[in-house]
């Protein structure tokens, strides 16, 4: 079997088996009349019946609560582990899940202190009468958080936090490749697991369809199951007022798991990406891949970060509050992952039932990341290509000048071209303005409409760009986009440093290449003189 030489042969030649899916979600739990003060006044004075409402009167409901957790572990003889500080909640689940044989159930109960948002009564006085009053404000405190730690019969391992101080907030936290694990080893589908995935399965298309099928009713329902089973802080009667948990997204990743060959494939793979793609992280790139537009005053930093631990290198490329991290996943598979932390960096609400578009929006910046990869590693040029490009064109009378790659100002059009590629709507001539002119270090007001159109021309001439139909837009040419590549790589990485090592005057570097240069002028010159002896 051959080595794969490209990213492009790695992706179309070397992947074993291809899954997409949703993988760890982090969910909020809450009762949305309850996370504003007033809401909790209403509760307190209008369903409670209460005359005032004050802290205190939250004491008793938590008392009742955490006496009904305690009595539930008792009932069932549950574990139970009180977390120490900077202990990894993960490692304990792990080892207790690896003794848990039940198909369903509480595995332990966990407890620890963590901060939280609460209630706290404040003493105001009336201006009129001057007599005090207690009023709610919010703030935050050092509370007690339980644990469950369970294991469900069609989603696998899964844990709900509770927070133990009013309004009773919780965090749902699911890995949707155990909910397909468990569902293929329902309808007896052999697979093999690979850690957080899937390494072998007899029926892709099958597993496939499983993972498309974790929408957010089944996650609802999941909850709605399991508080039924677990303490509840929330009486019947506040239940039956309205008094509901719903479920909020606070973090979601969507990834593509591409299973490889072999190992060998996936350094491969890794060693160019790396190599080519160091610049992705940049605000030109990142609105590509991520399909948003970045300007200055765009919240975080834009970088590539590759992260090493170990031997094992992993991509970053951020946005915002979101990411997206690639890895090579234990020696076996390509993961490309996409984290989005705040659903509003995508003008998505947080509500579970925008899960649909945020999976939409998860799996298309994973591709394009792997689209971009692809195309800046593997585009290619003929010689009649490079003639079509490096000669002046004439179109239907019309004369265009040479695109010569020496040029700063066409390295700097070709640049802009590579960028313009993924806009679905094209560019206009004011785009191309304010892409190019940063480039060659100048203003853009510089910079003359009858320069730009002359190079939108020549441009159009050559055939790498092409007038998008009853409009003033262009767009990219396939032909465009390989050309631009091909040559903005060609002179960045070859041309320009290897004249720097191979010109005498300049170079200053020691290198295989200049000491084959020097052997070859040696010979040449051994030849010359020899000739001249002969003569």
């Amino acid at each position: 079997m051959s080595i794969p030489r490209t990213v492009a042969e790695v992706l179309d030649e070397h992947v074993t088996l291809e899954m997409e899916g949703i993988d760890r979600m982090y969910l909020n739990v809450y009762v949305p009349q309850l996370q504003r003060e007033l809401g909790v006044v209403g509760y307190f004075k209008y369903h409670k019946k209460m005359m005032f409402v004050s802290s205190v009167l939250m004491d008793p409901i938590s008392k009742r609560f955490r006496a009904a957790v305690d009595a539930f572990v008792k009932r069932h003889g549950m574990p139970e582990v009180a977390f120490a500080k900077g202990e990894r909640k993960d490692d304990v689940m792990a080892s207790r899940l690896a003794e848990f044989k039940a198909d369903e159930g509480v595995v332990f109960v966990g407890k620890a202190q963590e901060k939280a948002k609460v209630l706290r009564t404040e003493k105001r006085r009336n201006p009129v009468t001057g007599q005090t009053f207690p009023w709610l404000v919010p703030s935050t405190a050092m509370v007690n958080h339980i644990y469950f730690y369970c294991v469900d019969r069609d989603f696998g391992p899964f844990f709900i936090k509770f927070c133990t101080y009013f309004p009773y907030n919780a965090k749902l936290c699911i890995n949707g490749h155990e909910y397909v694990k468990r569902q293929l080893a329902k309808e007896g589908v052999r697979f093999v697991a690979l850690d957080n995935g899937i390494l072998e399965c007899e029926d892709p298309v099958r597993m496939q369809k499983i993972a498309d099928g974790l929408t957010a009713e089944k996650i609802d329902a999941l909850l709605r199951k399991w508080l039924r089973k677990l303490p509840h802080p929330f009486d019947a009667a506040d239940r039956a007022a309205g008094y509901r948990y719903r479920l909020s997204i606070l973090q979601a990743e969507f990834s593509l798991t591409q299973v490889l060959d072999r190992p060998v494939t996936g350094r491969v793979f890794f060693e160019d990406v790396i190599r080519e793609n160091l610049d992705i992280g940049r605000p030109d790139q990142v609105q590509l891949i991520f399909q948003r537009r970045v300007t200055r005053r765009t919240p975080g930093r834009f970088r590539t970060r590759v992260i090493t631990e170990g031997v094992v290198p992993t991509l970053h490329v951020d946005y915002k509050r979101s990411r997206i991290k690639q890895y090579h996943k234990e020696g076996r598979a390509l993961r490309t992952e996409m984290t989005i932390n705040d659903t509003r960096d995508f003008g998505i609400g947080r509500g579970l039932h925008n899960l649909s578009a945020l999976r939409k929006i998860g799996f298309t910046a994973n591709r394009r990341l792997l689209d971009v990869q692809r195309i800046s590693h593997d585009c290619a040029i003929g010689e009649d290509a490079f003639e079509r490009v490096h000669r002046p064109a004439m179109v239907d009378g019309q004369r265009a000048a040479a695109l010569r790659m020496n040029d700063a100002r066409v390295r700097a059009l070709l640049a802009a071209l590579v960028m313009f590629r993924l806009m679905p709507r094209g560019f206009s001539h004011a785009d191309m303005r304010e892409q190019v002119a940063p480039l060659l270090g100048i203003d853009p007001s510089i910079m003359t409409q009858g320069r730009m159109s002359y190079d939108l021309r020549r441009l159009r001439l050559h055939g790498l760009i092409e007038r998008v139909p009853r409009s003033h837009r262009y767009r990219v040419t396939d032909f465009g986009l390989r050309t631009a590549l091909f040559m903005i790589r060609a002179f960045n990485r070859i041309i320009r440093p290897g004249l720097a090592i191979i010109i005498p005057e300049v170079a200053q570097v020691e290198s295989t290449l200049r000491r084959s240069f020097d052997k070859l002028q040696t010979a040449v010159d051994d030849w010359c003189d020899q000739a001249k002896l002969a003569g």
